[in-house]
């Protein structure tokens, strides 16, 4: 049978609402015009709040990498000493990128599912006296792991002038970040995880400390060149062309937040976790992520009863959802659920519910409706703590 849509539930790219598939149908319009440059002044203040600065963020036309790539070229020059934490995919793609860029890499191995301690980034950090920047992942979207940035910014701050740089793709949006308040040099993100928009927009911040560096920096750059981004965002103007239907999307996209509110956004992000987790313990599936570094937009479950890939595959195939499967060493042992951006505890309910026929048909061994009934009171208590407080 065709299917007209699925039930998108990857750790992204993430469903779009449709008041922004709406904004993005508006006629094109001239990206030099006075519309544009309207446009990017009404949208540009209104993303800082989401960064946690009183500092510009910048819009780029790119992935999550191409951000990613801006922050290590324009954060470095060629010979300098970096460390990068790598617990996952993620973090093993910004030391990628650093190597690339000719940076010298101390990696911060850590095993994947789990967060990296502060005191090993602090050790690492004396160990490596001359380090220019320590470059961490807040979400690791691999693994579901949330690694605590602000308190490794804070401690790195504490002893060395290290730049702190952050990936916050799949996070932003989702997670509370506060940028100004730890100490973060640079947060970087994209458009098609928790901002609920299509890929081709990158997002970045960059600290007043981040700027000297910036500035001082004589590393030749082009079309990632930050310092283009913010002068020609005083002006209204991007450098280059951008995605003017995705701008017109981003407008909603804050005023959908500006809505709902920031802190209630990061509260249902974290009501969809708790749901999400106390039903998979309920059916007996194994976590890979503890609770205290659990992300609250993406879940990973690494099963011993069954293939991770034949779950997708029925999930798929039977009832339209889509759910992200593990990466490099971990392709074919984990399956991931994004519940990040637009998405909401009924939607959690409706995957638990799937995921419960297709167990049944895989043999695992669960009480029927455990997962759901668990969804449930999770709800409720989450609900009942966030109203006492």
């Amino acid at each position: 049978m065709k299917r007209e849509w699925d039930l998108l539930h990857t750790p992204g790219p993430t469903p779009v609402p449709p008041s922004v598939e709406r904004a993005m149908n508006q006629p094109m319009i001239g990206h030099r015009g006075q519309k544009c440059k309207d446009l990017l002044k009404e949208i540009a203040p209104r993303l800082k709040p989401l960064f946690g600065t009183s500092e510009d963020v910048l819009i780029l036309s790119g992935s999550g990498t191409s951000a990613l790539e801006a922050a290590v070229v324009n954060a470095t020059r060629p010979g300098d000493e970096v460390i990068v934490v790598v617990a996952g995919a993620f973090g093993d793609r910004f030391a990628k990128i650093c190597e690339t860029y000719e940076l010298k890499v101390h990696r911060i191995e850590v095993e994947w599912g789990e967060a990296v301690d502060v005191e090993r980034v602090e050790s690492t950090l004396q160990a490596f006296e001359n380090t220019k920047a320590v470059f961490l992942t807040h979400c690791e979207t691999s693994t579901g792991v949330i690694h605590p940035v602000e308190e490794i910014a804070l401690r790195v701050k504490e002893i060395s002038q290290a730049l702190v740089v952050v990936d916050g793709v799949s996070s932003i949006g989702g997670v509370e970040i506060n940028m100004d308040r730890s100490g973060i040099d640079f947060v970087v993100t994209g458009s098609q995880k928790a901002m609920m928009l299509p890929p081709g927009l990158a997002f970045a911040a960059v600290s007043k400390y981040g700027w000297e560096v910036v500035e001082q920096n004589d590393r030749p750059r082009f079309y990632l060149d930050l310092r283009s981004y913010r002068n020609r965002l005083g002006e209204g103007q991007t450098p280059f062309t951008p995605p003017l239907s995705l701008l017109f999307g981003l407008s909603e996209v804050l005023n959908l937040l500006d809505e709902e509110g920031l802190k209630n956004v990061y509260h249902r992000h974290q009501l969809m976790k708790g749901m999400t987790r106390e039903a998979f313990k309920a059916l007996n599936l194994p976590l890979l992520v503890s609770e205290e570094a659990a992300s609250a937009t993406v879940t990973s479950v690494k099963p011993n009863t069954f293939q991770a890939e034949d779950l997708r595959k029925m999930a798929r195939e039977e009832f339209g959802l889509i759910l992200a499967g593990g990466q490099k060493h971990m392709k074919g042992q984990v399956f991931r659920v994004g519940h990040m951006g637009y998405c909401r505890s009924s939607q959690v309910l409706q995957y638990i519910g799937i995921l419960e026929i297709i167990l049944k048909r895989l043999g695992h061994d669960f009480t029927s409706g455990a997962g759901v009934a668990a969804a449930q009171e999770a709800y409720l208590e989450i609900i009942k703590e966030v109203q006492e407080c």
